[in-house]
Formats: C-alpha cells, sequence, structure tokens
C-alpha cells in the first residue's frame, strides 16, 4: 500500500494515504472566478508523480518540469517481506537514478550508498525490482512488463488511458495489451504473448512488402522467378571457371615461350608482307621478259622498193649492224631479267620454307601455353572463381530472403491458425480463472447498475490478439464506458492481488467520474470502500468536492475516506503549493 507522497520543497502539500478507500479532494475557494477550474489544484498531478516514483520514463514527466526538476519527490510505500515501509526519492534534474531508503533491490553489485545511507539503482534495475516484488515476475518475460502492469492499475489522462477499458495509452497495440491482461488474470501470457511475436513478424513483413514497388528492391532481394535464373546462369560459371582451375598446369618459363610465340607470329606476319612485295616484282618481271623482243627490219627493203628507191650493199650492211647490235641489247636484257626472276624466285621459295618451320614452331609454342600458364595466370583465374562463388552465394541468400518472404504470408496464416487453436484450447483448460474474473466483474457491475443488468466479460481466442471485452447492457455513453472501466479495473487489481501477481493498490483519476450518472458515483465508491476492506486492499480516488457532494446526496459517506490535504485553486492552495506552466498535467 502506499503511505506518503511528499517532497523536500516546504510549499509542497505532503499527501497521506491508508488502507481502504482514500479521497484526494479539489474544493474552489469563495474567490474563484466563474471561469476558475480545479484542475490546477493537483489532482492528475498526484498520478503523474507516483508514476514518476515507480519507475516511469522522464521524457515529458511533470517531474522533469523547469519548475520542479530541482524538488526530490518521495514516496513512502510498504513492500513484500518488509516489516516498515519504504521510501522512495527522484528528482527530475537526475530522474537516471532512483534512491531508497531500504536496500530492497538484491542487486549488490550496483547499488552505490550515499552519506544518507539511500541505496541507488538506476531507473532500469528499479524496475525490475518492481516487476519482481510486486508483480512476481522472474527472469526474462516478453511481452509483460512492470511499466504496463501498473498502467493498468494507475491510468495516467495524460496518456488517454480512459479511452477503452483494454488499452493503457491510445495507439497501444492490442496484442501487447493483452499479453499483460493475460498475466493480471491468470491466463497463459506466455502463449498469448505469441500474438505479439506473430504481429510483429507481420508488421515487418508488411514494411517489405511496400519495399517490394520501390525499384531499388529488385537490386537487394528481388523475386524468385529472376533469382532462379539468374543462380543457374551463375552457377554454370563457378562449375566453368572450377574445371578451368582443376586443369590448370603451371608452364615453366611461361613468359618465355610466351615472348618466343610473340617472335614467330610477328616473323610469319613479316615473311608475308615480303611475299607480297616479291610477288608483285617477280609479276613485273615475267611481263617485261615477254614484252622483250628482237628489231624486225625485213620490211625495209621491199618497203623501199615499192617506192622506186634501190638500197645498195652498203646500206644493207648497216642494216644489218643495227640488227646484230639491237639483238645484242634485247639478248643481254632478257638475261637480266632471267637472273631477276630467278632471284625473286629463290627468296620467294626460301620464304616459303621459313614459313612451314616457323608455322610448327609456332604450333608447337601454342600448344604448350594451351596446357597450362602462368602461377599469375592460376592466382587470376582462382580469384575470379572466388567472386564469382561470392556472387553465386549472394544470390542464393536474396533468394532464401524472396522465397521466405514470398511464403511468410502463408506461414503467418497457418500460425495464426494454430495459435488461436492454442489459446482458445488453454481458455477451456483454464476455466476457473476465467470463470472467477467473469463473476467478479458482473458482480461489481450489478453492484453499479442493479442485478437485472447483464454484465460479464468476454475472453476469447482471436486472430490477432487475445479478445477481453468487458460488457455491461447499457446505453454507449460515456458515463457507462467509464464504469466498465471502474469495474474492469477494480477486478484486474483483486485478482492479481488474490493470486500474487500484483500490489495491493489501485488508483484512479477524477476524470473517471466525469459524465458519471451521481448514483453510479455514489455506488462506485462505496464498492471501493466494501471491496478494499475486503481485500484488505486500498483503492485511491481524486475527485472533485462538487462530484463527492452529489454521491453524498445519493447516500454515500464520504468524510471517514477523505484524506489531507485538501486541495484548492487558490495561487498557493494546488498540490505543489504555487503556480507554474505545466501543459496538460493538474
Amino acid at each position: 500500500m502506499l503511505r506518503r507522497l511528499s517532497a523536500d520543497d516546504a510549499r509542497f502539500k505532503t499527501v497521506e494515504f491508508s488502507p481502504g478507500l482514500n479521497l484526494l479532494v479539489a474544493d474552489t475557494t469563495s474567490s474563484s472566478a466563474e471561469t476558475d477550474s480545479r484542475n490546477s489544484a493537483g489532482k492528475s498531478s498526484v498520478i503523474e508523480l507516483i508514476h514518476f516514483l515507480l519507475g516511469a520514463k522522464s521524457a515529458g514527466s511533470l517531474a522533469t518540469n523547469k519548475a520542479l526538476r530541482h524538488i526530490t519527490f518521495s514516496l513512502a510505500m510498504d513492500w513484500p517481506w518488509q516489516d516498515d515501509p519504504i521510501e522512495v526519492r527522484r528528482r527530475g534534474d537526475n530522474p537516471k537514478v532512483v534512491r531508497l531508503s531500504q536496500d530492497v533491490s538484491g542487486v549488490q553489485a550496483d547499488t552505490l550508498f550515499t552519506d544518507s545511507q539511500d541505496v541507488e539503482l538506476s531507473v532500469e534495475q528499479w524496475n525490475r525490482v518492481i516487476e519482481r516484488d510486486l508483480f512476481g515476475l522472474e527472469g526474462d518475460h516478453p511481452g509483460v512488463s512492470g511499466r504496463t502492469l501498473l498502467s493498468f492499475l494507475i491510468r495516467r489522462v495524460s496518456a488517454h488511458g480512459f479511452n477503452e477499458p483494454t488499452r493503457t495509452f491510445s495507439r497501444q497495440a492490442a496484442a501487447e495489451a493483452s499479453s499483460n491482461l493475460a498475466y493480471l488474470l491468470g491466463l497463459d501470457w506466455q502463449l498469448v504473448n505469441g500474438y505479439r511475436e506473430l504481429n510483429a513478424r507481420k508488421a515487418t513483413r508488411d514494411q517489405l512488402r511496400k519495399a517490394v514497388n520501390d525499384p531499388v528492391w529488385g537490386r537487394i532481394v528481388g523475386s524468385t522467378a529472376d533469382l532462379r535464373g539468374q543462380i543457374a546462369l551463375a552457377e554454370a560459371q563457378v562449375e566453368r571457371l572450377r574445371a578451368q582451375v582443376a586443369a590448370f598446369q603451371v608452364v615453366p618459363e611461361y613468359e618465355r615461350l610466351k615472348d618466343r610465340a610473340d617472335q614467330v607470329s610477328r616473323r610469319i606476319k613479316q615473311l608475308a608482307q615480303e611475299d607480297i612485295i616479291d610477288q608483285h616484282n617477280l609479276e613485273e618481271l615475267q611481263s617485261a621478259v615477254t614484252e622483250t623482243t628482237d628489231v624486225e627490219v625485213s620490211y625495209l627493203e621491199p618497203a623501199y622498193r615499192e617506192l622506186g628507191v634501190i638500197l645498195n650493199d652498203q646500206v644493207r650492211r648497216r642494216f644489218d649492224d643495227v640488227k646484230a647490235f639491237h639483238h645484242s641489247v634485247v639478248r643481254n636484257r632478257r638475261r637480266f631479267l632471267e637472273e631477276e626472276i630467278q632471284e625473286l624466285t629463290a627468296r620467294l621459295a626460301a620464304r616459303r620454307q621459313e614459313r612451314a618451320a616457323l608455322g610448327e614452331d609456332q604450333a608447337r609454342l601454342l600448344r604448350e601455353l594451351a596446357e597450362g600458364g602462368a602461377l599469375e595466370a592460376l592466382t587470376a583465374l582462382q580469384t575470379a572463381l572466388g567472386r564469382e562463388e561470392a556472387a553465386l552465394g549472394a544470390l542464393r541468400h536474396r533468394f532464401d530472403a524472396a522465397q521466405a518472404l514470398e511464403a511468410s504470408a502463408r506461414q503467418i496464416t497457418a500460425k495464426s491458425v494454430e495459435l488461436q487453436q492454442a489459446v482458445d484450447l488453454d481458455l477451456r483448460e483454464r476455466r476457473q480463472q476465467t470463470d472467477e474474473a467473469i463473476l467478479l466483474f458482473s458482480r461489481y457491475a450489478q453492484r453499479l447498475y442493479g442485478e437485472g443488468r447483464e454484465a460479464y466479460l468476454a475472453i476469447e481466442a482471436g486472430r490477432t490478439s487475445l479478445s477481453i471485452t468487458p460488457r455491461i447492457d447499457a446505453d454507449d455513453s460515456r458515463g457507462i464506458n467509464n464504469m466498465v472501466i471502474f469495474c474492469f479495473d477494480l477486478t484486474l487489481a483483486v485478482l492479481a492481488h488474490r493470486h500474487e501477481r500484483g500490489p495491493d493498490f489501485l488508483i484512479h483519476d477524477s476524470h473517471l467520474y466525469d459524465g458519471v450518472d451521481e448514483r453510479q458515483v455514489a455506488r462506485a465508491l462505496a464498492l471501493a470502500a466494501e471491496v478494499t476492506q475486503e481485500e484488505h486492499m486500498q483503492y485511491i480516488a481524486t475527485l472533485n468536492t462538487d462530484t463527492l457532494s452529489t454521491a453524498a446526496q445519493r447516500g454515500f459517506n464520504p468524510e471517514p475516506h477523505i484524506r489531507s490535504p485538501g486541495l484548492t485553486d487558490a495561487e498557493e492552495g494546488g498540490l505543489f503549493g504555487f503556480r507554474f506552466k505545466a501543459a496538460g498535467k493538474a
């Protein structure tokens, strides 16, 4: 049970709590204007500070407000297995540290002692201690956290905790909430947590499916159809390179052989070019030999005779001398040409023989080079093989990812059906726990609305979460919804406390009673007083005086349950004793 909320600032109004029903009341003053509101009195601030002292995150916390961060807030409370209450202290300017008046952590190695002998714990350590001692959670418990469990027992207006019974904040996933509710109700929360894990897988898959439409997706993963083709080609390339590496032989003096082969190749090309030149010259010489002939002069004498000119013997001798000279010139020219032709023919024949020998040498060198290569070539081949094998491995990983994505929808659907069946079976086996919760909720609801009113908890295995729906047969007004939350929270708190799965307190902000008929307010407070006495528990509610006065008119006596201090909307009448800017906090 909670005992006292205080601070080291003298202006702060210490709040004292007792077992049973505790009412913290805010009133208007005689000087209040019509526009003044009790919202500045600090009722909701009590809830926020209790959360802060019980390990809530500091981000956005009231205690970290600039006007409050230098104040040390304290919460005195009973603790399991401790004879005296412990006191929890935490400051807004050092929110990562929680100080305890007694060492209940059991984590001596991580404990630091101050001069006042307070025990210092990190917020994470403090939350683990709360989970262990207040909720009985040992070791790892994915899907269930002390902070979420506390949020069902101490709902916050700032987190929209009064919007619906089965969520403590507006965007809380149903699967996350249901695993924590299953724990408080005594169901198989580990089995129910499967919904949360399944939803996480589905969320991941949905994100990946969105990425499929991204052009980059094909380069990152791709489709199984495309990847099958790419893998087939890559496997063929890898096998080809493996075969080459296996058959590769390192040839001694590889570079020398390669240079010799290059020289032979160049010489063969050079011989071919020389053959072309000599062959052209040979054809020219052969043509010249054909055109070289003796001069014909026998036609001269008949020609002169026809003209009536008689050539004498001296002229005839002159013709013979010219003919003999010309014949000598032609004979010498032909002999010269024939010698040139013989030389060219010999050169062509010699080159043919050299080319044949070089061809044989080239073939031998190429055979030797084809049979293997240099060590550097083998290394390069092995590097290429490694690169192709890595690429093939990457393709296979992408294929596995694409295949898993395409199969995940079927797997998630099958797992969802399987989980739903398992949870349904567990609910049947835990009929005693579900009946206890249903009957308790029904009892509380009928106390508020009469025994003729149908009220129950509908608990069933859904496709995406354990479905827990508290129902009271009435209209869907805000007041009815708030009383559904009241009955549901009271059921959770009582069951958790009875079976040692939760602490012995339940706290509600005055917002829960907004819009509720005064008869139900009176009956709810009377019920809370009765139940907390029966169950040895504590119920804390913050209320406005007008709400409390209407409840008193309906037969509820609030006086024994009103706790100090009385809060007002005066300048110094609020919880903190001064005004400051704190948007959304009361």
